[in-house]
């Protein structure tokens, strides 16, 4: 894909903070979802998690991993959803003596260390071993199921999230109608500036998208007041009445709680529990880890497992993680919703994502801003994820385009892991939950290895992800050239 702006390129200023606006505006109702999700567990009943200090630790986290990558690697790290079952047992880990804030960045450094070990290895065994164990065969449909894995969270949100118990279809009242309203005009508009859009609509589709479909939604909103007409509510600004002013860090809540009366056992007994909890889900995270990388890879068509180098981007992944749990509670990860707007804005500028960051830093003090942010229906986010998710799909079906499907091992292999992460098949063990994805790419590269035990590969039958990005980028600039 040809990208307008390049990794090390530099937008005019008033362009830059508009593309760092768009860049939040894709990331935030994840990094906000994770607290929210938490602290309305039933199971950390003393939890409050705070939503700017997730913010804020998204934030610095992503400085860290910019730092570590040495500002060659355009990844926004956000709050991660594979660690919210691990984050609800440090929290409450079936022992008197619970750790509370204090659980939550103890599990961060163990899952942190998980990524330092690995980048250790990885920096002395190289990434070689990575283009045989997953190559464009492996790697492209699994890039593609972390699109439509998301897809019924878009489609949840696009349509008012209300389903028939028996049929399962979305009910269609007044509300979900007008929730389906505000999706479409969101959807249509951000179309509308990316296909149609001249030089900078072109490339914020997303920000005049959003505040379409807000205004639409608050418009509803406001005839909502009327007596009878409650179902037109569509954006709740009683929130504005309890705005937090300032970010509550993980760090500061910790100092403050009551960590019980257990015995030095049981506080041993609980530290182990963290570390079974987090440790294996790092393990899952990491296969997400280079599935993001080799899809940003394939967009911008350099390869980042080589330069700035996987052992970095695992560190600096690993200590943004634990960056993010000391301010936020919440351990941080690659986002597949940066990487869309990537591609479907055009911008691999880094210094894009790290405006980004420091934006997200200065938020987490505005009140006001955090609180506006967070009043953004989520019908108006579905209809912007419907294509975000959607682009990160086809970029990872872009990969295998040149893979010959009409031989059986290859078809075999993509088969595999199409139908097992669309089908979903998450497995939990105990407390450690393996994601759809991860289950996916792990059958797929046992796949693989097992339909290529007796054949050595041949020219053009299993392309490398470097092979493949480049394929992908020479198309785009030969249509280009074309179009000229």
């Amino acid at each position: 894909m040809q990208m307008i702006y390049g990794v090390k390129d530099r937008p005019k200023a008033g362009q830059l903070i508009l593309f760092a606006l768009q860049q939040l505006l894709a990331i935030l109702a994840a990094t906000i979802t994770v607290p929210i999700v938490i602290n309305n567990n039933p199971l950390c009943a003393n939890a409050n998690m705070s939503i700017s200090a997730a913010l804020f630790g998204a934030g610095a986290g992503t400085i860290v991993y910019l730092l570590f990558t040495k500002f060659k690697s355009p990844v926004f790290l956000g709050s991660s959803f594979a660690f919210l079952g691990s984050m609800a047992a440090a929290f409450y880990g079936g022992v008197s003596a619970a750790l509370g804030n204090l659980g939550l960045i103890i599990g961060a450094a163990f899952a942190g260390l998980v990524y330092v070990i690995i980048s250790v290895i990885v920096k002395f065994a190289g990434v070689k071993w990575i283009d045989k164990v997953m190559p464009a065969v492996v790697i492209g449909p699994t890039v593609a199921i972390i699109g439509l894995s998301l897809a019924g969270s878009a489609v949840s949100q696009f349509a008012g999230g209300i389903t028939d118990p028996d049929t399962g279809a979305y009910v269609m009242g007044v509300h979900g109608i007008l929730s389906v309203v505000c999706g479409v005009v969101t959807l249509a508009t951000t179309i509308a500036c990316s296909v149609y859009g001249k030089k900078l609509l072109k490339m914020i589709p997303f920000v005049v998208g959003i505040l379409a479909g807000y205004v639409v939604a608050a418009i509803f909103t406001a005839f909502s007041y009327i007596e009878g007409a409650e179902a037109m509510r569509i954006i709740d600004f009683t929130a504005f009445t309890r705005m937090e002013w300032y970010p509550n860090f993980a760090f500061l809540q910790m100092i403050s709680d009551d960590y019980g009366t257990g015995t030095v056992g049981s506080i041993g007994a609980y530290i182990g529990t963290i570390a079974v909890a987090y440790i294996p889900v790092a393990f899952v995270v990491f296969a997400e880890h280079i599935a993001d990388h080799k899809n940003i890879s394939s967009i911008i068509g350099q390869d980042l497992l080589t330069d700035p180098g996987l052992s970095k981007t695992l560190l600096g992944d690993g200590i943004g993680s634990m960056a993010g749990a000391v301010f936020g509670g919440c351990p941080n990860t690659t986002y597949g919703e940066s990487v869309g707007c990537v591609a479907i804005s055009g911008n691999a500028s880094v210094i894009t994502i790290f405006v980004t960051a420091c934006m997200a830093i200065v938020c987490a003090f505005i009140a006001p801003f955090v609180t506006f942010l967070s009043t953004i229906p989520a019908c108006v986010m579905g209809g912007v994820c419907v294509a975000l998710y959607g682009f990160i799909a086809v970029s990872g079906l872009k990969m295998i385009q040149k893979t010959d499907l009409g031989e059986n091992r290859n078809l075999f292999v993509v088969s595999v892991v199409l139908i097992v992460g669309v089908g979903g098949m998450a497995l939990q063990f105990g407390k450690v939950t393996v994601t759809a994805v991860a289950s996916a790419l792990i059958l797929g590269i046992l796949t693989n290895l097992f339909v290529n035990i007796k054949n050595k590969k041949s020219e053009g039958e299993q392309l490398t992800i470097d092979e493949a990005a480049k394929t992908v980028v020479a198309e785009e600039e030969e249509n280009a050239d074309e179009k000229l």
